[in-house]
């Protein structure tokens, strides 16, 4: 299924939960569960500034990010329906937290984002998405998704 750029977007945007992949420095792939937010394009991941994330990325800047969406049926809650995603390659850049724009900062941090001794701690992952987005159940009916043809979808990230 051909998707537009902004309905992936759109979807991505509601959604806060998402599995960061990235690189080691001894070139082992590694996953985490990441709480976003999107602001221009990008997504921003908080985190320790001496974190391994922070780390792994700062020595690798390729990374991978899956978002999954949950699928349920309103009356009959109880059956199990595979996740929608959406996927993507993209760079990775460690920004202190010092240097990151405050509606940002306060958007990842909240109130913590008034601490200087916490901020000085903690750092920013921005994610930028590059060339194209892969799905799977987006923008389609849950009957839909039990065909895989119409289920997978692309769309370009610009």
């Amino acid at each position: 299924m051909q998707l537009k750029s902004e309905q992936v977007w759109q979807a991505i945007e509601k959604e806060i939960f998402a599995v960061l992949g990235m690189v080691t420095a001894k070139n082992e792939a590694r996953t985490v569960g990441v709480v976003y937010i999107v602001q221009n394009h990008k997504l921003y991941i908080g985190t320790g500034a001496d974190s391994w994330k922070a780390r792994h990325i700062a020595g690798n800047t390729a990374v991978s990010i899956t978002i999954p969406i949950a699928k349920r049926i309103p009356i009959m809650p109880w059956i199990k329906i595979p996740a929608a995603t959406i996927t993507f390659s993209g760079t990775g850049r460690v920004l202190p937290a010092t240097e990151a724009a405050e509606p940002i900062l306060r958007a990842v941090f909240r109130d913590l984002a008034d601490d200087a001794a916490q901020m000085s701690e903690t750092c920013l992952i921005e994610v930028t998405p590059e060339k194209e987005f892969i799905t799977y159940g987006v923008g389609v009916s849950l009957m839909e998704m039990r065909d895989t043809a119409k289920a997978r979808g692309r769309a370009p990230v610009a």
